[in-house]
């Protein structure tokens, strides 16, 4: 029987696994209308906004026609690059469309010097590093954003990620600390902490009360030793297959899961995996994580 806090739980699963913004050649086949049916197929309750998504009224219809949501979409901030005023003028807009979709969460990633689309970056070791004003401007920009997120009803979810210049713990808790609590919450991804730094554990243990927004991401260890003793890219490593489902690779979700139940976790936890879907079939891939989710998470 599920308790309270897990039926404040949504679980969705992102479009990456059809399709991919980074490299749209790969898995281009896959429509719209397809991705939501195989949503629907497999059991989740959501997706998040990818970059071939519709307009509002188009999307809201398709949405409407199978009984989905959305629960966020990725947001590429410049806060550094371009300063706080352009920035927010972008994200401003992007909020507006959130609105218009009934999404609770701008998911948010400061994209200055980031290395996760470079050809010749070595993930592992070629990540960015902020100078001190660097993160002054960052941590006073996200702010902002979470004032006019709070305009349109959402929050911004801050998300920690591989070769960019908030990835670690130790960056994730100077972000943390040096951030309203009230504007800028956390999107806690178990793959990008769990490659990053190898315990995914410890940052959820100390964040959360700012999580407010999750992706299950699992991680196959054999594939990431292999991609960072070849050096690869982040794309190269998960086109390698570095990451997969929950239920496919080496995590075990359960403590993340109970921690989250323990502290009445409200919000979404999104299935999100980086793969080639020729190679791994998206629909099938959504039926591993659900089966998973619900035979060893919430029957368990």
């Amino acid at each position: 029987m599920s308790s309270k806090a897990e039926k404040d739980i949504k679980w969705g699963i992102a479009p990456i696994g059809w399709r991919n913004d980074d490299i749209p050649s790969i898995g281009k086949d896959n429509n719209l209308q397809q991705l939501l049916s195989d949503i629907v197929v497999a059991g989740f309750q959501g997706t998040e906004v990818g970059g071939f998504f519709p307009g509002p009224e188009k999307l809201n219809y398709e949405l409407k026609l199978r009984n989905l949501e959305i629960a966020g979409q990725w947001f590429s901030s410049y806060i550094i690059r371009d300063g706080i005023e352009k920035a927010s003028e972008v994200f401003e807009k992007h909020c507006q469309y959130l609105k218009a979709i009934n999404a609770p969460v701008a998911v948010v990633s400061e994209q200055t010097y980031t290395i996760q689309r470079s050809d010749t970056a070595n993930i592992f070791k070629d990540k960015p590093y902020f100078t001190d004003k660097e993160w002054d401007e960052v941590c006073k920009g996200l702010n902002h954003y979470g004032e006019i997120a709070a305009k349109y009803g959402l929050k911004v979810a801050y998300h920690h990620h591989m070769g960019t210049g908030i990835q670690t713990k130790e960056e994730t808790d100077r972000l943390m600390a040096n951030t309203d609590p009230k504007l800028v919450g956390l999107l806690y991804d178990t793959g990008h902490i769990a490659v990053s730094d190898g315990d995914y554990m410890a940052l959820l243990n100390a964040h959360i009360d700012r999580v407010v927004h999750v992706h299950f991401k699992d991680v196959r260890r054999s594939k990431e030793e292999e991609c960072r003793a070849k050096g690869l890219t982040f794309q190269g490593s998960f086109l390698n297959g570095m990451f997969t489902v929950p239920g496919d690779g080496d995590l075990d979700f359960k403590p993340v899961y109970d921690k989250l139940i323990a502290n009445n976790y409200k919000g979404w936890i999104v299935v999100e995996a980086e793969q080639d879907p020729s190679k791994a079939n998206p629909l099938e891939m959504a039926q591993i994580a659900h089966r998973y989710i619900k035979q060893h998470l919430i029957e368990n």
